[in-house]
């Protein structure tokens, strides 16, 4: 995506990632092996990763000014991730450098026949804890932000960071990849939640996703929104009323969902972005929630473009990090995502 194609920047740039960083070893192959099978790569790199490294690097490009609190070991492959999100723009003076032990890193298998990638990560050890990250740190990470994302990683210490954020009423960011130790106390405080495909339902354990995404608003009472991603389907978003809607239709959210469905046109293929009027959607056996329903789509990417989908959900978020209505929001960030997985 060229600078020029972007909106205009936010007034308020900050923003502050809390999670994982590591070194990613982005091995291509021309299909995944079999066991004992020994196989050569048809391309390798090495490069930062790691969900909230990717974001905040994502955000930075995109303009904004991203700090970003971790934690890395002082080894070589701590130091090459400080200083590639330091070439990108992130601001890492918030983060712990351990003298010992190891930082994160994570094999990654590209499939070309199936684009798919399968990821082997090695956790960083010691881990961030709270103590770690003096109130003083903390006060100056949180000084001027706009908004807070917490990858789910490092939960004790984002625990932390989120209350103080919450305290100061930032709006907070929850990306729920899949189900983490603490992560149920973060999206306690969350303002808005990403969440990949299989997250709404098991968290749930509601029957599909529009009635987990219902769910989730009526236990979560201080999400605005929840986003759950689809890859190349796009996304479906739902977000809450804000004054509550008593005069609105009751329609039940599997219908609206697939009468919106009917409306997007499949012969575009730049993303676009589908809405329902505010409504009363309801999800048999669930409950009740006023609002609004939108239907995301992706960019059509031709099969012999697609380069990798790693990272593709972290620009996602970067994009969202930018802070704009659901209606232009979510076809940006699709356009984020198609530079992401054709570029990267």
């Amino acid at each position: 995506m060229s600078s020029d194609s972007l909106p205009p920047l936010p007034q308020n740039r900050i923003v502050l990632g809390c999670g994982q960083v590591a070194v990613d070893f982005l091995a291509t192959v021309a299909s995944f092996p079999n066991p004992d099978d020994k196989i050569r790569s048809t391309s390798l790199k090495v490069q930062g990763g790691g969900n909230a490294g990717n974001a905040s690097t994502c955000a930075a490009r995109l303009g904004l000014n991203p700090r970003l609190i971790s934690k890395v070991s002082n080894d070589s492959h701590g130091k090459g991730i400080l200083e590639e999100l330091e070439a990108d723009g992130v601001d890492t003076s918030f983060f712990i450098v351990s003298e010992e032990g190891n930082s994160s890193f994570t094999y990654v298998i590209a499939d070309s026949q199936t684009n798919t990638r399968t990821c082997i990560h090695t956790p960083g050890y010691p881990p961030l804890i709270p103590e770690e990250l003096s109130q003083s740190s903390l006060l100056s990470a949180l000084d001027g932000v706009n908004m807070v994302y917490f990858d789910g990683r490092h939960h004790e210490t984002a625990l932390v960071v989120a209350k103080e954020a919450a305290r100061k009423n930032i709006p907070i960011l929850v990306e729920a990849e899949r189900e983490r130790e603490g992560l149920d106390d973060l999206l306690d405080f969350a303002t808005y939640a990403i969440c990949s495909a299989k997250f709404p339902q098991a968290w749930t354990e509601a029957p599909s996703v529009p009635s987990a995404l219902i769910s989730m608003l009526l236990r979560l009472p201080k999400l605005k929104f929840v986003v759950v991603t689809l890859g190349e389907e796009g996304c479906i978003m739902l977000e809450r009323s804000v004054n509550g809607g008593s005069d609105a239709e009751e329609m039940d959210v599997h219908c609206l969902l697939e009468s919106l469905k009917l409306i997007k046109d499949d012969s575009k293929t730049i993303p676009t972005c589908i809405s329902s009027v505010e409504t009363k959607l309801s999800a048999n056996g669930i409950g009740t929630i006023t609002g609004r329903l939108f239907v995301g789509t992706a960019e059509k990417i031709p099969p012999s473009e697609l380069v990798d989908t790693t990272g593709a959900g972290d620009a996602f978020i970067g994009a969202v990090l930018y802070g704009m209505p659901p209606e232009k929001m979510l076809p940006f960030a699709a356009q984020v995502v198609n530079g992401f997985t054709t570029l990267c």
